[in-house]
């Protein structure tokens, strides 16, 4: 039972550590003095405590600055996190010319334990994550907001805006009858008298269709103003989300090397090929997004060359359900048929070549192109906007003006000839006047289209936010999902205690037989005192194997063959184990625990292989734990019969050499050392 011992407490202890974390200590000190935006106090250093205050995942103590520190100096706090004076300051320089960048301060103590510091940076970064999320899903809000409510302000005053631009138009157009009809006055002073009359009563509507559309025209151009404001703060979040796409790109290149790579297992490589798959049809569906928005804007302001960036990124899109697809068809050929496989990677590679350059062009020529033309065109806009209402108020102004010429002239046929030629020198005057308003509204649908630039501000505003806050989300498909972290050791250590069983065996029991008065043949004691050891380990393997489920409750998806594998491995270990001993005697046993030594951090039951030095990842393919782990693991997480024949076959590699050493080499060797052995005994140093 003392191996079965050894694999449970230490299956028990490391049952669900990350689960545990909340008596980790982690002091959190906030100094943030908070600031102003747009007349509004702001405090997200307040904000942040508020939410560690309903986070049980860590144990957050909430001290001042100095004692944070020396907490975490005496290891009184694992960690601490300080959040500065001008935390909030900081961020509100997004507003300005020149933001500059918040910082969280973190403090770790690594001499206290070595997990703990990467638990409590994990704690910490989420914090940060979280603040970066928060603030970008807010300040792309308040632009959405701001056009949305632009866009419906803009709407509701359209008809005003239609009716007096179609009374300036008529009026522009009948200043030439007015001209006639004044060069007729002189002839016939009833003629004209009547033409001022309806001239007068022209005015009146005029005048209150203009005033009605005052507030159009400011509002006209406040939205001119805000919209430009507004593209200031977007273009950074377009540009963000171009280099996600283009990191993106490069990330899936990289995995699509490895893939590539001939060392590399067919599950690993299907593994790596469905991970591209599911960020393909991520990266797909933003670079969609992204057109889509571009459209937009080329609909609203023509010129800027956001056409080609939507065309580029249908064509991203595309690639990258290209990809998709081509995944799908790399992943069934791997195993299967190598050329098709290595014709479909090289495809993919090609594919996402493309993908990374496109997003690499298209990123450059955002910078260089597109982004300073849209910020053109919203300043254009708001220039044009603001000639409107400038050219409006002069209307306005010009108006009494143009009344008084009327009643001039109205005056001056009433007195005769002498007075209408007056009222002729007056009236290009007013002419002039209304030509510039008339000529300032031509400016305006000359630079888009009004209805266009309604729609595209008129866009759901949380959606929009929502989107650029998290533009790809990972979505995660656990093919074995394993409930806990113990359960998932349990072939590491299930094995582990399996070795150690056969050491104490070998340490406790003799391999040789002490009759003097009976001979036996080497190969029958080999033999003979063999089954005994047998026996006691395959009584180690059921109590280890039937402990781990029955006892502790480990999930084990094929608790059947976990236990026959459990049988298996025993027998194998106390073959390799029983041998060396049998025949190196003492020298075996302690090339028994060498061979343990290099296990423990050489075959990958703790950490993947690939993470530990090249020396280990060498003889990795060497050693038993290897193969004895990944068949329990199946056993565990769910067979794949192709994986556990390989390891099972391998393991009788290994008990198969084994038993020719034993065979072979037994006689010889135990021969030869016989007088050496003889006397170690008689020193009573070494039993």
């Amino acid at each position: 039972m003392l191996p079965s011992l050894y694999a449970w407490f230490n299956i028990a202890a490391s049952w669900d550590p990350y689960s545990q974390t909340s008596g980790l200590s982690i002091a959190v000190a906030n100094q943030d003095a908070g600031t102003t935006l747009r007349g509004k106090p702001v405090n997200i250093g307040q904000e942040i405590i508020r939410s560690l205050q309903n986070n049980q995942s860590l144990e957050w103590r909430f001290t001042d600055q100095n004692s944070a520190i020396e907490g975490v100096r005496h290891g009184d706090d694992y960690a601490a996190i300080v959040i500065p004076e001008d935390f909030s300051a900081r961020i509100g320089t997004v507003l300005s010319d020149e933001p500059v960048k918040a910082e969280i301060l973190y403090y770790t103590n690594e001499k206290i334990n070595a997990i703990a510091p990467k638990v409590t940076a994990t704690g910490a970064s989420a914090i940060v994550e979280e603040v970066r999320k928060n603030f970008i899903k807010t300040a792309d809000g308040a632009i959405f907001q701001i056009f949305n409510e632009l866009g419906v302000e803009l709407e509701n005053e359209l008809p005003a805006i239609r009716k007096i631009e179609s009374i300036v138009f008529r009026i522009e157009k009948r200043f030439p009858e007015l001209n006639q009809a004044m060069e007729t006055a002189i002839k016939d002073i009833g003629t004209a008298s009547t033409l001022v009359t309806q001239a007068k009563e022209t005015l009146p509507v005029l005048e209150e269709m203009a005033r009605s559309g005052e507030e159009a025209a400011e509002a006209l151009a406040g939205f001119a103003k805000q919209t430009s404001e507004a593209s200031i703060a977007l273009e950074p979040r377009i540009k963000q989300d171009l280099t996600v796409l283009n990191e993106a790109a490069v990330s899936v290149q990289q995995a699509i090397t490895l893939a590539q790579q001939s060392g590399i297992s067919p599950e690993e490589a299907r593994s790596n090929l469905n991970e591209i798959g599911k960020r393909a049809e991520g990266i797909k569906n933003a670079a969609t997004q992204l057109s889509q928005l571009f459209q937009r804007l080329d609909s609203a302001i023509p010129g800027t060359g956001a056409a080609g960036a939507a065309a580029d990124l249908k064509r991203i899109s595309e690639r990258w359900g290209s990809i998709q697809n081509v995944v799908q068809t790399a992943s069934s050929a791997i195993g299967q048929d190598s050329n098709a496989a290595e014709s479909s990677l090289a495809k993919l590679k090609q594919l996402a070549d493309d993908a990374a350059k496109l997003s690499g062009t298209l990123l450059t020529k955002y910078d260089s192109e597109i982004g300073p033309r849209i910020s053109a065109g919203f300043d254009q806009a708001q220039k044009t906007a603001q000639t409107v209402q400038t050219e409006l108020n002069r209307a306005l102004k010009a108006l009494p003006e143009v009344n008084q010429i009327l009643q001039h002239a109205e005056a001056g046929l009433a007195a005769g000839e002498q007075e209408a030629d007056v009222i002729q020198n007056r009236l290009p005057e007013a002419e002039q006047q209304i030509s510039k308003l008339a000529d300032g509204l031509r400016k305006l649908e000359q630079g888009g289209e009004l209805g266009e630039i309604i729609e595209l501000l008129k866009n759901n505003f949380e959606e929009e936010s929502q989107f650029f806050a998290e533009p790809v989300v990972l979505k995660e498909n656990r093919l074995y999902p394993i409930p806990n972290y113990g359960s998932a050791m349990s072939p590491f250590f299930t094995t582990l205690s399996l070795w150690v069983g056969a050491l104490l065996l070998v340490s406790l029991l003799s391999v040789e037989v002490h009759q003097q008065e009976t001979s036996f043949g080497s190969t029958t004691v080999y033999f003979g005192r063999f089954l005994t050891f047998w026996t006691i380990a395959l009584l180690q393997a059921l109590f280890v194997s039937l402990g781990d489920i029955f006892l502790l409750g480990t999930f084990v998806a094929d608790p059947g063959w976990f236990v026959l594998f459990s049988v298996l491995i025993s027998s194998v270990f106390m073959l390799i184990v029983y041998t060396l001993t049998s025949v190196f005697g003492n020298v075996g046993k302690a090339m028994a625990i060498i061979l343990l030594v290099l296990q423990l951090a050489g075959a990958g039951g703790t950490f993947p292989i690939q993470m530990t030095p090249a020396f280990f990842q060498v003889i990795y393919p060497f050693l038993p734990f290897t193969y004895a782990i990944s068949m329990m693991r199946e056993a565990v997480g769910g067979i794949l019969w192709d994986i556990v024949s390989r390891d099972a076959l391998i393991l009788l590699i290994f008990a198969a050499a084994a038993l020719m050493i034993g065979v072979v080499l037994k006689k010889p060797i135990n021969r030869a050392g016989s007088q050496l052995v003889q006397k170690v005994r008689e020193s009573r140093l070494i039993h």
